[in-house]
Formats: C-alpha cells, structure tokens, sequence
C-alpha cells in the first residue's frame, strides 16, 4: 500500500460535470481529488476482501443475538425502533448495500472503526468516478471496484417489482448524487424509479404515498432511521404495508453501540479494536463516539475533539489506532458491501485523524497479476 502523487487531468471537473458528479468540489475545495492515489497489491485487496467478507459474517451473528437477547438498551435504542428493528430482522429483510471504514496501512489485520449501515454515501464516487479515472490514466492497471454491476444484479435479487421511490432530504448536493445514481442502477435492473424529498412523503390513514397520490409500496430513503422515526409520520411506519431500505435491522448495526456488542462476542478478534460502553476499559487511549454521530462529529480522541450537534447522547469507547500518514494525509479504507458480499474500495483522507465531512475522495489502483 502506497501513496502517490499524480498529476490531476485538466477537464477533471468538467468531466465530473458531466457524469453528474456535482459535488466534485464543495465550498470551493476540491472534494473529488485526483493529486493522489493508492497503490495496493493484489494480495493487499485479497486482505481487505477477506476482512470485509469476515466482518460481515460476525456482524450478522452479532444482531441474530441481540435480538434474541433483547439487547435494546444496550444498543441505545427507543422501544418502537427496536421493535421494527427485530420485525425486519425476523423476516429476513434483505439488505442493499452498506460501507465498512476500516484501518489499515498494509500491514497485519485491517481493523473495522465502524459500520455505516444506514445511510452511507461515497457510492458514487467509489463506483463510477474513480473507475473512469482509472480507465482514462492507466486502463491496464485494475481496481477493487465492482460495485455497479454489483448493484445492478442485487436489485434483482430483493424480489421487486414496478415502481420503487427514492427519497432523501431536499438540501443535500451529495445525499441527491447518490440516490440519483442509485436509481439509475435500479433502473438498469429493469425497475421504475420515482423520486422525492422526504418532505413530500404523504400519509393517507393507511399508507404512504407520494405527490401523485400513488402507493410507496417500496421506499429506498437515504435518510437514517433513528430521525426517521422522529418525523411526523414514523409512528405509522409499523402499520404500512412499505417495504423499507435499508431494511430497519440495519439500525442494530449501525449504531456505535454495536461495536461493543462485536467485541463483547468475538474479543480478540483480529479485524475489530477493542471496544466498551464504558470509559477506561481499552487498556490504554480511547476514542469517544457519540451512538448516532455522523461525519466524525462529537468524537473526542488523545489529540482534540471534533464540534458538532450529537452531544448528550450514549457513547462508545474504543481503543484509539490512529489511522496511518502518508505525506500529511490519513487515509480511511471505506469497504463496500453489496447484497451482503465484499465489492469494492473507497478511499477519503483528511490531514487530522478523523474523517470528517471535509474529507477528500482519492482513487486506488492495484496492477494486475501477471497471466
């Protein structure tokens, strides 16, 4: 694993135009960067493939047992979340997709730092911009990235049919490109995609429907669950007939909480850090993160803490590993997971040790075996 500099392509942003990449650049930073890419071996992606697909298998045997223990609480969850929760869970409802941010510097056992599980973005770029990238600098060169063939064959394993909505809150340039890419896939796999914001989903008494007064018999919603069920109609989510992605299990795995629950059941495992709902129980540094934090704020670490509106809430405490530096740049390794399977590689760097939401995206690459 190794860090280069490259040079950027000129129509880089007016290339990322084009493919609808419209938060390329954000506040007039570069968001999409191509200064920079990582080098893996091909040994290097078997690893990270191998620990994604492992910590996808322990992930589930972890929320087959908090349902079956009835571990709400400890996963800091409200009585009616849990309860769709568990309803999801005991019908199987099968899960779309998913991002892994791990730690790793190529060396030893990549470790998860947490699961997003919800609402995860980054897809885009992980999928199209960077592998366009790589087939216009270095085509004979080959990336861990099948994401969108991946997404196309998934949907057509959920058992759907007709019309699918697509929704996500209305002021988010991001949370819009990937929802908008994640019908494009859905619309590939021979489904009829709809959009809305979150604020144009409409209750009639027994269901949920949109604008044009049609049935939501499925929603995808880039929007967490836990302030989904703050919204003025989450408490009729039970009652409809809506089928749900991600599925609400999902909440189970993507609060923080849950990393606790990972260690509590497989302790010493190599792919997971140690983690506690108590402080001082590492053995050593620690780093605190708010349950239902996003974009590292409210994480307090040896070296500061990062603002931001998640405070009051329950934390997790889990042993610090500071992420490794290249040339100034600490790079977080977001593994995706397609329909339950490893798929590929998204990298975003920061120059502190905590990915934030001014994070840049920087490509991978590794050469291809010799035939």
């Amino acid at each position: 694993m190794r860090r280069l500099q490259v040079p950027p392509r000129a129509d880089r942003l007016e290339r990322a135009r084009r493919m609808g990449f419209t938060y390329a650049e954000i506040a007039g930073e570069p968001y999409w960067d191509e200064s920079a890419c990582y080098q893996f071996s091909a040994a290097e992606v078997d690893v990270l493939e191998a620990a994604t697909a492992e910590l996808e298998r322990i992930s589930r045997l972890a929320v087959a047992h908090a349902v079956r223990h009835g571990m709400r609480a400890a996963l800091g969850m409200t009585e009616p979340a849990w309860a769709l929760a568990v309803a999801a869970w005991e019908r199987q409802e099968p899960s779309l997709y998913g991002r892994m941010d791990l730690r790793w510097d190529g060396t030893g056992a990549p470790q998860l730092l947490e699961y997003n599980a919800d609402t995860p973005t980054a897809l885009f770029e992980a999928s199209v911009i960077q592998w366009e990238w790589l087939q216009c600098t270095a085509p004979q060169r080959d990336q861990f990235n099948s994401l969108h063939e991946a997404l196309i064959s998934t949907w057509g394993k959920l058992g759907l049919h007709g019309a699918v909505h697509f929704a996500c809150a209305a002021d988010s340039d991001e949370d819009r490109g990937t929802v908008d890419y994640l019908r494009d896939t859905a619309l590939q796999a021979g489904l009829t995609p709809h959009f809305l914001t979150m604020e144009q989903i409409g209750w009639d008494g027994g269901r949920f429907r949109d604008l044009e007064e049609a049935p939501i018999a499925t929603l995808f919603k880039l929007y967490p669950w836990d302030w989904l069920m703050q919204e003025h109609f989450g408490q009729y989510i039970g009652a409809a007939p809506t089928r749900w992605l991600e599925p609400a299990w999902r909440m189970i795995v993507a609060g923080k909480g849950f990393l606790a629950l990972l260690w509590a059941l497989f302790p010493g495992h190599p792919n997971l850090l140690p983690a506690f709902l108590e402080p001082g129980r590492c053995g050593g540094p620690e780093v605190a993160k708010p349950f239902w934090g996003r974009e590292g704020a409210n994480i307090t670490w040896p070296g500061g803490s990062v603002p931001g509106p998640y405070a009051g809430q329950p934390m997790l405490y889990q042993a610090y590993a500071e992420l490794p530096w290249f040339a100034g740049r600490y790079p977080v390794l977001g593994s995706w997971v397609i329909g339950g399977e490893p798929h590929g590689l998204g990298i975003r760097e920061d120059s502190t040790p905590i990915t934030r939401d001014t994070s840049r995206f920087v490509p991978h690459f590794f050469p291809p075996e010799p035939a």
